[in-house]
């Protein structure tokens, strides 16, 4: 069973969580000290065996698991916070637990990506979730780049220390005046939301040290397509590879964003190099 946790105000736990903890079996958690703080909190004493199961271990603790699913005992896998398997571990086991025909329970509760998705004010008709972006800078400035023309409201994990840097890379690829939401400590004592344009936001995280669990929401690019200049698509293929992307993969990724064939995009590269020689 997978069982969501509170993201950190303990009165978001269910009847429902409380009893799992309770009589699980086995409880695969990924931090076994926050587990502990968690069960005090709701006044609940495990009587299962605790493992530990975070990213590091995740896929040498599978057979452990399996072995005990097959057994016929319940597994209920827990995360710090929030739903596991969405950006954390359970994903592996549920795959596994698939493919041999083991069913599969959700026990459903708080979510960071639900959570900082309501309180936006972004629309939420249509939405994605991208989880962290890459964690090098030229990696990162490549993969927002091919979101530039999402039209979906678009959730990310972010780590403080990256925020800033993160922010200035989709401010550049979506431009400064697109709207967008940090949330920040949500649930929490410190709970913050701060909205504004990513150029702000990006000075916003700048000036000082960001602490604590981070989302961000970023609204989706609105309006008609414009059909793109040559002269356009040859500077956003320079712009990807200048970012580190191959030139194969960046007419690639240019050609979807724009919606034209890749002959398109290959030919205005040529020409602009022509009427640049």
């Amino acid at each position: 069973m997978l069982a969501a946790t509170p993201l950190g105000n303990p009165g978001d736990a269910s009847a429902r969580l409380r009893d799992a903890l309770a009589g699980a079996p086995v409880i695969a958690a990924e931090d076994t000290r926050r587990l502990r703080r968690l069960c005090a909190d709701l006044a609940v004493q495990p009587i299962g065996r605790v493992v530990s199961f975070f990213e590091a271990n995740e896929s040498s603790r599978l057979a452990l698991l399996l072995e005990a699913l097959r057994a016929g005992q319940d597994v209920l896998v827990v995360t710090d916070a929030g739903m596991p398997s969405v950006s954390d571990p359970g994903y592996r086991l549920v795959a596994a637990a698939v493919a041999e025909n083991i069913g599969v329970q959700v026990l459903p509760g708080p979510s960071a990506v639900l959570a900082a998705l309501a309180v936006s004010g972004l629309p939420v008709d249509r939405f994605c979730f991208e989880g962290f972006l890459p964690r090098r800078s030229g990696e990162r400035r490549t993969a927002v780049a091919g979101l530039a023309s999402e039209t979906r409201t678009m959730v990310f994990f972010e780590a403080p220390h990256r925020l800033a840097g993160s922010l200035r890379d989709l401010a550049e690829a979506f431009g400064p005046a697109r709207p967008a939401v940090i949330c920040r400590e949500l649930t929490k004592t410190h709970e913050q939301v701060v909205r504004g344009g990513l150029g702000e936001l990006a000075e916003w995280a700048g000036a000082g040290p960001v602490r604590g669990e981070i989302s961000v929401v970023v609204g989706g690019v609105t309006g008609p397509a414009v059909p793109a200049e040559p002269d356009a698509l040859a500077a956003d293929v320079a712009a990807l590879e200048s970012a580190g992307a191959a030139r194969k993969d960046a007419i690639a990724e240019v050609a979807r964003r724009a919606g034209v064939p890749k002959r398109v995009v290959f030919d205005a590269v040529v020409s602009n190099k022509h009427a640049r020689s």
